[in-house]
C-alpha cells in the first residue's frame, strides 16, 4: 500500500455519525489511515469529519433545496468529482460505508466512478434485496446488517467491525500476475461453456490471456466498460446471446446501448460469434409455458426454458446487430459455425433449425458493411475445431492491428 494512502470512510453522517465513527476506529486501530467523508444531506456532520459535503451543497448550514431528490443529485454531482480528484491524486486506497436504503443509494453511485480493483465495501440495511442497480458492473463487495442501523450494538458492532477487517483486508492485497500478456475479453454463457473453454485453451496456447465474462447482461456491460479503459487487446464475442435476451425480455438482457458499440476512442478487434442467437432464455419451466410460446421448440433446464427464435425475430437481431457493427467496419470480422450456436442448436438437439439460423446470416449478409469480413466454418459452436479456428482468427486480427496493416 502507498504512503499516505487511506481508507475513506464514506457516509450520510448526519444519520449514521456513530456508526461510521465505530468503523473510522475499528480500521485505525488495525493501524491504517482514515478519511472521513460525509455525503448527508440533511445537515452537517454532528462529529468532526475531513470533509463534509454539506458544505458544499448548503449555505449558512441549511439545505438549497426544496425536494430530497435535488439534494440527493446535487450531493452526488459534488462526490463523483471529490472522489474522482481524491483517487487520481492517489489518497485513497479504498472506500467504506453504511447505510440504510438511501444511504446505500448515494454510497454506491458514489463507489461505482472508482475503477476496478478499488476496493469497495458497503454495509447495508437492505443488502438482502436485489442489487443488481446498486452493484451494476463494478466490484462492490455488500454486507448485509442483518440488523437496521440504529447506533452500535452487540449486533451491528460485530458486523461493522467484520466489515473494517474486510476492507483493511483488501486494501493490504499484494497479489499481482506472475507476467503481463495482452488481454482478450471472452464473453460467454452456459449453452457454449465447452466452446468457450476449447477457445480459451487456444488463446492462451497462443500466449495470451483470456478474461471472461457471463453474458447475462451486467457481464457484457462490465466487458464494455473495461474495454472502454483500455483492459482489451481485442474482443471475442463468443455469446452474443446478451442481444437476444434483450429482444424478448428475457433473463440475460439487460445491456445498454452500448454494447456491441464501437469502443469509445479506442481501436479494438472484435470477433463476433452468433453465440446463442438461436434462441432467448425466459424464467418459465414445463409446467407454466405462456401461451405465446407453446407453439416454439423450447429446450428445458432449471426455472429457466430457452425458445427458438422464429424468422421475425432472426431478422430483427441480424439488423440490430449489422447496425451496431457497421459503425467500426475496420475492427470487426465475423464468423458462424454452420453446425450449430449452442448446445440446444445441434443435430437432435431440442431446438435445432439449421432454416432459421439461415434466416439471420443471409440477412446479416445482405445489410453487413462489405468490409467487414464474414467467415462460415463447418463446425459446431461447441466443438473443439472451432475453437482453435476462433483463436487463430483472434489473433490475426490483434497483431495486424498492432502491425498497423
Amino acid at each position: 500500500m502507498k504512503k499516505n494512502c487511506c481508507i475513506a470512510v464514506l457516509g450520510t453522517f448526519d444519520s449514521k455519525a456513530e456508526e461510521h465513527l465505530f468503523l473510522k476506529q475499528r480500521i485505525e486501530q488495525r493501524g491504517l489511515s482514515v478519511l472521513t467523508i460525509n455525503v448527508g444531506t440533511g445537515a452537517p456532520s454532528p462529529i468532526k469529519v475531513d470533509l463534509d459535503l454539506f458544505d458544499s451543497v448548503s449555505a449558512d448550514g441549511k439545505s438549497l433545496f426544496e425536494d430530497r431528490d435535488t439534494a440527493i443529485n446535487a450531493m452526488l454531482d459534488e462526490a463523483r468529482i471529490l472522489i474522482n480528484l481524491l483517487h487520481q491524486e492517489g489518497k485513497i486506497t479504498g472506500i467504506i460505508s453504511a447505510g440504510g436504503g438511501t444511504g446505500t443509494y448515494i454510497c454506491t453511485t458514489i463507489m461505482r466512478q472508482l475503477p476496478l480493483g478499488v476496493p469497495k465495501m458497503m454495509v447495508s440495511t437492505v443488502a438482502s434485496r436485489n442489487m443488481a442497480d446498486i452493484v451494476s458492473t463494478k466490484d462492490i463487495t455488500m454486507m448485509h446488517s442483518v440488523a437496521d442501523l440504529l447506533g452500535v450494538n452487540s449486533i451491528t458492532g460485530n458486523i461493522l467491525d467484520k466489515s473494517a477487517g474486510a476492507i483493511c483486508g483488501m486494501v493490504q492485497s499484494q497479489w499481482q500476475p506472475d507476467k503481463q500478456k495482452k488481454r482478450i475479453a471472452l464473453p460467454f454463457f452456459g449453452f457454449i461453456t465447452s466452446g468457450a473453454e476449447y477457445t480459451r485453451r487456444a488463446l492462451e496456447a497462443l500466449g495470451y490471456e483470456v478474461i471472461a465474462f457471463h453474458a447475462n447482461g451486467t457481464g457484457g456491460m462490465a466487458m464494455e466498460e473495461l474495454a472502454a479503459e483500455g483492459y482489451f487487446d481485442g474482443i471475442l464475442d463468443l455469446a452474443t446471446h446478451e442481444l437476444a435476451d434483450h429482444l424478448m425480455n428475457g433473463y440475460c438482457g439487460a445491456i445498454g446501448p452500448q454494447r456491441y458499440e464501437p469502443v469509445p476512442q479506442r481501436s479494438i478487434p472484435r470477433l463476433v460469434v452468433p453465440g446463442g442467437l438461436d434462441c432467448a432464455v425466459l424464467e418459465f419451466t414445463r409446467q407454466n409455458v405462456p401461451p405465446q410460446y407453446q407453439d416454439r421448440k423450447i429446450f428445458y433446464y432449471d426455472f429457466r426454458s430457452a425458445i427458438r427464435l422464429n424468422a421475425d425475430e432472426s431478422t430483427i437481431l441480424a439488423n440490430q446487430l449489422a447496425e451496431k457493427l457497421n459503425r467500426n467496419p475496420a475492427n470487426i470480422k465475423f464468423l458462424i459455425p454452420t453446425s450449430g450456436w449452442s448446445e440446444a442448436d445441434r443435430e437432435d438437439g431440442p431446438l435445432y433449425d439449421p432454416k432459421m439460423n439461415t434466416v439471420f446470416t443471409e440477412r446479416l449478409k445482405a445489410i453487413l458493411n462489405p468490409q467487414i469480413e464474414i467467415r462460415e466454418v463447418n463446425y459446431h459452436i461447441n466443438d473443439q475445431a472451432f475453437g482453435l479456428v476462433a483463436a487463430d482468427l483472434m489473433d490475426s486480427m490483434v497483431r495486424t492491428r498492432l502491425s498497423g496493416v
